[in-house]
């Protein structure tokens, strides 16, 4: 039995593990990274998925300005574990996040990945053509979903990281610069 939930503090070690086992130790150099770097995910938008009390999966969401003032969500990272790959659960964790993200009020979201793979869940490149990373990225690997009509439509110029700062974050920057 896989439990998803909502991802817990003494989660981190494994999720990490886990997507260095994923998507190796070159992950933290893409562009959607540096979005994320430093901040806390979306409230109730990053998710476990549990196994025997050992992390099997991971999703979480992260607020950005999608273009000139479009609050949205970027996707990302989602992982499985290799071993369950081909199981559906990443479909599960995408349903559960996609759903809660639409319960919370939110209206659009954006990832970098597989076409083919995304638009099951009603991704299109088509949303984002008006948009950019702030740095490299795969034009035909960005996509995006209006959870709610039209939040996407039209929307122009370079995604740009909105969401809370992570306050660890900060303290070790602070005394990285002090020392």
């Amino acid at each position: 039995m896989i439990e998803i939930r909502q991802e817990q503090f003494g989660d981190v070690v494994a999720r990490e593990r886990l997507l260095d086992a994923c998507f190796g130790l070159g992950r933290i150099a893409k562009t959607s990274e540096r979005l994320r770097a430093g901040r806390l995910p979306a409230d109730g938008l990053a998710f476990s998925a549990e196994r025997s009390g050992r992390i099997v999966g991971t999703l979480r969401l992260w607020h950005v300005e999608a273009g000139r003032s479009r609050a949205a969500l970027l996707l990302g990272p989602q992982a499985v574990d290799p071993a369950l790959q081909g199981c559906g659960l990443g479909t599960r964790l995408m349903w559960t996040a996609l759903a809660r993200a639409e319960a919370l009020g939110h209206g659009g979201v954006l990832l970098i990945g597989d076409a083919p793979y995304y638009a099951r869940f009603g991704f299109s490149g088509s949303l984002v053509e008006g948009l950019a990373m702030p740095g490299p990225f795969e034009r035909a690997r960005f996509l995006g979903l209006n959870l709610r009509r039209g939040t996407l439509d039209g929307a122009t110029g370079t995604l740009r990281a909105t969401g809370a700062w992570d306050v660890r974050t900060e303290e070790r920057v602070a005394r990285r610069e002090a020392a």
